[in-house]
């Protein structure tokens, strides 16, 4: 009995000892020019919706008129003010060591009918704001559409269902350059297509809010097995558009680079099966590679050709030029991990005949006997730190190892009013998360060669989340919606002080 507890103490000591060297890790541990800092988008972080000439988006006008898919019927309008906060906050990130702000302009803010003369209250504003944190030595990293499309081109031709808005949107991107790009080196054309492509003309719990199955009572109109891929189709070459703008007008002169937000699920095996490890493969084909796969190899993935057919836009051979190798960088967005299993209904597929059924993948949490990793406060957010050295090595043998930068990665806790504000400063978990995901990603840097540049954690402060309104907070700073939006900084602050400096 002495023998075994004796192995026990030294075995307990051994694992202690391991968890703090692999905890030990700081911005030293990370290449020379590895870049630290937070993201936020203007629909989120802003407010003053209503201020110096900005038009309405669709998501002001969604979540005004939403019919309950938001959680507690809240809106942005105010968000957490960052608008006329910006210097404060510009100053905590500068207090923390971070090197860089990835935020994103409000199309309406420079085009409030998403065309025609240049709004120069809203250029004015992105210049004080560029310019405050060049001053504090952060660096701006720009992303051009964080999903608030003007309401007026939703209107006009139904947005990104037309090709009309390749035109619109380039217009927009080239003003960005004009205005900013001798201060903006790191372009982010779109934030996580993907994602409005499905929550928008899939499901319809995004705007515009277009759908024909399950949730069609929730939708006034749509093509779910259709519009999704119209949707992205529009945006691929958009994005090519601009870059091919970008790189024959202003490259040579401003010196930057344009690159592009994928938000990426990884996806485990449910089980060892052939038919499981396919579907596993489809799932990052129909989220990744819908978009990865043009952009590196200039057409979508054959799994998605062949279950798609007609449905499926097609590249013309100009096309393909235009948009393969359209980049300078990857942006990933990576929070979770999920199992991957076969679809074998048919008549799924069949009946429903949208997006979702095509790929003829469930992926979920659970594989029938187990959780995948502990939840943080999202349905959809499952804390598995070796996905983040997962993706980046598929992402590497996959697309020959492009320049990445994790544009977003946090997990959130619940906003519950129950909990003081000084309890809710103590975010252990988010700690080890960022720790932990750290880990990960600075191994597939180290051992595996993976080339990662930058991280970015979602997100500085606790603000407005989509669906979940104000019920979720992501946030390093807790903010007090019930005392003026003041900041408070977790635990979190202090850790990443610490890393950081």
């Amino acid at each position: 009995m002495a023998f075994r507890i004796g192995i026990f103490i030294i075995t307990l000591v051994l694992i202690i000892k391991i968890r703090m060297c692999v905890s030990q890790i700081n911005r030293q541990s990370f290449p020379k020019d590895f870049v630290f800092g937070t993201a936020s988008s203007a629909f989120q972080y802003e407010g003053a919706v209503k201020e110096d000439g900005r038009g309405p988006s669709v998501w002001d006008t969604f979540s005004h008129s939403n019919g309950g898919k938001i959680l507690r019927n809240s809106n942005a309008d105010v968000a957490v003010d960052q608008y006329h906060r910006f210097e404060g906050d510009v100053h905590i990130m500068k207090d923390m060591g971070m090197d860089a702000y990835r935020f994103s302009i409000s199309w309406t803010r420079i085009f409030p009918n998403g065309f025609g003369v240049v709004n120069q209250a809203g250029v004015d504003h992105y210049n004080k704001l560029i310019d405050a944190l060049l001053a504090k030595g952060i660096e701006p990293y720009v992303t051009l559409y964080h999903w608030d499309l003007p309401q007026a081109l939703e209107d006009k031709y139904k947005g990104w269902l037309s090709p009309l808005i390749i035109k619109d949107f380039a217009t927009y991107a080239e003003i960005c350059f004009q205005k900013f790009g001798d201060r903006v080196k790191h372009w982010i054309t779109f934030n996580e297509p993907h994602t409005f492509c499905m929550m928008g003309y899939d499901v319809g719990l995004q705007p515009p809010g277009r759908c024909s199955i399950l949730l069609h009572k929730l939708c006034s109109s749509g093509n779910s097995s259709t519009e999704p891929y119209i949707v992205a189709h529009n945006v691929l070459i958009s994005h090519a558009v601009v870059a091919d703008i970008y790189r024959k007008k202003y490259k040579k002169i401003q010196g930057g680079s344009v690159g592009i937000s994928l938000d990426v699920i990884w996806f485990e095996s449910a089980t060892n099966s052939k038919e499981d490890i396919e579907a596993t493969q489809r799932a990052l084909d129909f989220t990744l590679g819908w978009f990865l796969d043009p952009l590196i190899f200039g057409d979508y993935p054959k799994s998605m050709k062949s279950r798609v057919g007609s449905r499926l836009p097609k590249f013309s051979k100009s096309q393909t030029s235009l948009v393969k190798g359209s980049l300078d960088f990857v942006g990933i967005n990576h929070y979770t991990t999920f199992y991957a299993m076969h679809n074998g209904s048919d008549l799924l597929q069949v009946a429903l005949h949208d997006y979702i059924s095509d790929s003829a993948a469930l992926t979920l949490p659970f594989n029938g006997t187990e959780i995948i990793g502990e939840r943080a406060n999202s349905l959809w957010l499952y804390i598995v730190p070796q996905g983040m050295r997962s993706t980046m090595n598929y992402i590497k043998q996959k697309y020959g190892n492009p320049l990445l930068i994790i544009t977003e990665n946090g997990m959130d806790d619940p906003n519950d009013p129950s909990i003081s504000i000084n309890d809710a400063l103590k975010d252990d978990k988010r700690i080890r998360y960022h720790n932990d995901y750290l880990n990960n990603l600075l191994a597939s840097i180290k051992e595996d060669g993976c080339n990662v540049k930058g991280y970015f954690v979602w997100s500085l402060l606790d603000n407005w989340e989509w669906q979940a309104g104000y019920t979720s907070r992501f946030g390093l700073y807790f903010i007090d919606y019930n005392d003026n939006l003041k900041r408070y900084p977790k635990k979190s602050v202090e850790w990443f002080k610490n890393f950081l400096n």
